[in-house]
């Protein structure tokens, strides 16, 4: 195993490495502008390179991850659309067609889709039936839409997948699903070369970006592994209910933005600067001081999502809990925005 890190390591370092400066020389490079305050034009290649690794090792360790193949495929084009996105800036109805296009393929030819919501309300089992098909092409763009939507300052979007990644894998590990916990370690093993860089640990000019080619593919992964794990009958090591605790942070995030902007009539993927980082910093926090902040309590909610499914807490009173922590995140997030921005004014 150790030596298998190390070499996925090695892979997306050197990829991350490579890659920068291919990307300066072709424009594949993000620049400031209203809604980006950064220095300088950054080299977009995180996803590119966590792509590559990810699925240079799954390509010679099929073993590791159930239809290893379709999930390949389907990462490799995602990272693709991802980056010619990132250098031309594709239409979003274009990238939403692909997602769900993505997530008919992966319930049609693989057969991985949102079967059961588990019991949420304490009257057993919700079984989703033709409904499924529909959720699961929710799911699968929420996914990729709320880690792209959290990817607004340095180390963010790392971070919050670590945790997702790594609070997955503890569970499934308890659980005696040693392989697929396996499989997650060797993801966060390629992302964290990509969070060294991107953090700027590596000194300033290595810095590079993830780009929607790395937020599309880490989405993706997210919702991909959760339903492995979930939607196994009876025999599932995860409860549906269980997931929402694991990606607690960039759901709350994406659904409080998303209805604010349909309340103000605009699409719902326009651009602003009122997600939870934007305005965290407006607080005067830096952004080293927000990344930490976020990923703490996105590590508490993962937390407890572990707790409550070693201690099988009943899934009725956890989605309870978590509706109840989401209408707290709205509130809050509702009244720190408009705080922040009457900071700003003054």
């Amino acid at each position: 195993m150790l030596a298998d890190c190390f070499f996925v390591f090695f892979s997306s370092f050197t990829a991350l490495l490579l890659l920068r400066k291919l990307a300066k020389r072709i424009g594949l490079v993000d620049v400031p502008c209203s809604r980006k305050q950064h220095q300088g034009a950054i080299p977009l290649v995180g996803g590119l390179a966590v792509c590559f690794s990810i699925v240079q090792f799954f390509y010679y360790n099929p073993e590791w991850i159930r239809h290893s193949n379709f999930y390949i495929l389907s990462i490799a084009v995602l990272t693709v659309v991802g980056a010619v996105d990132d250098k031309f800036d594709v239409d979003f109805k274009l990238r939403i067609l692909l997602q769900g296009g993505l997530s008919v393929c992966m319930m049609a030819l693989v057969g991985l889709e949102l079967q059961s919501l588990g019991d949420l309300l304490g009257l057993g089992a919700i079984k989703l039936g033709f409904w499924g098909y529909l959720i699961t092409i929710l799911a699968v763009i929420g996914a990729i839409n709320a880690f792209n939507m959290v990817d607004g300052i340095d180390g963010l979007l790392g971070g919050l997948s670590i945790v997702t990644f790594g609070s997955l894998a503890l569970i499934l590990y308890s659980q005696g699903q040693e392989n697929l916990a396996y499989a997650l370690v060797i993801i966060i093993v390629a992302i964290i070369p990509y969070v060294l860089l991107n953090l700027g640990i590596l000194g300033e000019k290595r810095k590079v970006f993830m780009g929607d080619a790395g937020s599309t593919l880490i989405g993706f992964t997210v919702i991909w592994m959760l339903l492995l794990a979930s939607q196994d009958g009876a025999k599932a090591p995860l409860r549906p209910v269980t997931a929402l605790w694991l990606i607690a942070i960039p759901l709350m995030d994406m659904v409080t933005i998303i209805s604010r902007r349909l309340y103000r009539g605009v699409s719902p993927f326009k651009p602003d600067r009122e997600h939870l980082h934007h305005t965290i910093q407006r607080l005067g926090l830096n952004p080293k001081q927000t990344l930490l902040v976020i990923c703490f309590f996105a590590s508490l909610c993962a937390a407890f999502g572990i707790f409550a499914e070693i201690k099988q807490i009943p899934e009725y009173i956890m989605f309870s809990l978590f509706i109840l922590c989401f209408f707290i995140y709205n509130f809050v997030a509702t009244k720190l925005t408009i705080s922040s921005k009457h900071m700003t004014f003054d």
